[in-house]
């Protein structure tokens, strides 16, 4: 491995080195392409290289680079948040900027406290979140999370959540078939309100799509409804997390828009900056902002570089460029050919299923199709998969641990841009690594 000051995540293998981004395609150093399937970590949503991303930028820097944000707001601010008022759910009219999903998410909880202060409900602090769920790396954020092999170094220092079972019908938690099951998945949020002591919680906190540590699970119809319903009646808000499947992705603006939910306090970041500048934002209900104004004084919280221009100037022409192109739409469109395309892949033995919703997609790999027994996490499918797309010029973005601490999944995430040839090219080459990866699963 080559000499460097730096240190990545990934320390079991040399990264190659990017030299060039354009559309859907990254370039490294010895000119080798490779086509952008996953938009990074399902982030990358108008496209690589978008010169007016850059531009817009540029005269940001040179207009105001950086002012605090308890000093001045800025023009970029104020048009960002008033953008995604236009498409965020009725009701949600206030915006937070923050650098990326887990100060955003942080963000929402503490608000979601204070909200309950200011309403003179101080005994409300606790939350509950939902097992192989993703909020963020940091040390709040990773209490939220509930995926085990994740928390698992850190659990002496994670904070008090609890975790309920998600909505995963292929491996039920409970052993149980939708739609016959009543939703148990969704009720168990009212047992654990019950169990824990309701009016101590403070909110629910949910993925609306379950992103990578589940890999695109849609949740079945009716389960918001419910889950809306028993935080209604418990006093709890509902803070929904859509740091990936908000921004078009599912092929609406927010994934929310499917299940007709309207949360308390919505979360989204990764295609808020579209792969260009760290940004991420809450969004919330203006009468939450005017009580905590008149009965706390302020917001408690706060980040060197939240609300920072530039990362809005750049969020902001995101924006525009969905809405001038259309980009929701085509997220939509192609989101349903590249759907059925991987339903193609469903005659594999060892394809145990696909799913997802718009251009937020996941190929499930278990070792036995009938039972759906997965790999074993030691044999590293997911991985051994990914590194020889790889190889082969395409790049995804790797899901495992969810079925027990085993389980292997691929997503996909590619920008709203991709053109319909390249859709299929990368389900010819997802099938063409099933293949020479698993060989020996396939030819027995």
């Amino acid at each position: 491995m080559r000499e460097s000051n730096v240190f990545h995540r990934r320390l079991d293998r040399e990264l190659p080195r990017a030299v060039k981004a354009e559309g859907v395609y990254i370039y490294d150093e010895d000119g080798k392409r490779y086509l952008d399937a996953s938009g990074g970590p399902i982030c990358v949503n108008v496209g690589h290289g978008r010169s007016e991303i850059a531009e817009a930028v540029f005269r940001q820097m040179k207009e105001v680079a950086y002012v605090h944000g308890t000093m001045f707001t800025s023009a970029p601010v104020e048009e960002l948040a008033s953008a995604l008022a236009r498409h965020a759910p009725e009701g949600i009219d206030r915006f937070y900027f923050c650098s990326g999903g887990s100060e955003a998410v942080e963000a929402a909880v503490k608000l979601a406290r204070q909200i309950h202060v200011a309403m003179g409900r101080p005994e409300r602090y606790r939350l509950i979140s939902r097992w192989q769920s993703y909020h963020g790396a940091t040390m709040g954020a990773l209490s939220y999370t509930g995926k085990p092999g994740m928390r698992a170094h850190f659990l002496p220092m994670l904070g008090d959540v609890v975790h309920i079972p998600p909505p995963y019908c292929l491996r039920c938690f409970y052993g149980l078939n939708y739609p016959a099951c009543g939703l148990r998945c969704a009720h168990a949020l009212e047992d654990a309100i019950l169990l824990e002591g309701g009016h101590t919680i403070s909110a629910f906190l949910a993925e609306t799509v379950s992103g990578a540590t589940l890999g695109a699970v849609v949740p079945p119809a009716g389960y918001y409804d419910v889950i809306a319903e028993i935080c209604k009646e418990y006093g709890i808000l509902l803070i929904l997390d859509e740091v990936m499947s908000g921004m078009g992705r599912t092929g609406r603006w927010f994934g929310l828009e499917h299940f007709k939910v309207k949360p308390d306090l919505l979360i989204m970041g990764k295609g808020l900056g579209g792969g260009y500048f760290p940004i991420s934002a809450v969004g919330c209900r203006g009468e939450h902002i005017e009580a905590i104004r008149e009965r706390c004084g302020n917001f408690s919280h706060g980040h060197t570089y939240s609300h920072h221009a530039v990362a809005a100037a750049a969020g902001l022409e995101v924006v525009r460029i969905m809405e001038r192109e259309d980009l929701v739409s085509e997220a939509d469109r192609k989101g349903r050919i590249l759907g059925e395309l991987l339903e193609s892949l469903k005659d594999h033995p060892n394809v145990g299923d696909t799913r997802g919703i718009g251009l937020m997609r996941a190929v499930e790999i278990v070792a036995d199709k009938k039972t759906l027994k997965p790999f074993p996490r030691s044999a590293k499918t997911a991985e051994r998969l990914y590194l020889h797309l790889l190889d082969s010029g395409i790049l995804t973005y790797t899901c495992a641990g969810f079925a027990g601490g085993d389980g292997d999944a691929l997503m996909l995430g590619p920008p709203y841009i991709i053109k319909e040839d390249e859709l299929k090219d990368i389900v010819d080459g997802i099938r063409k690594a099933l293949d020479k990866v698993l060989y020996e699963n396939t030819s027995s």
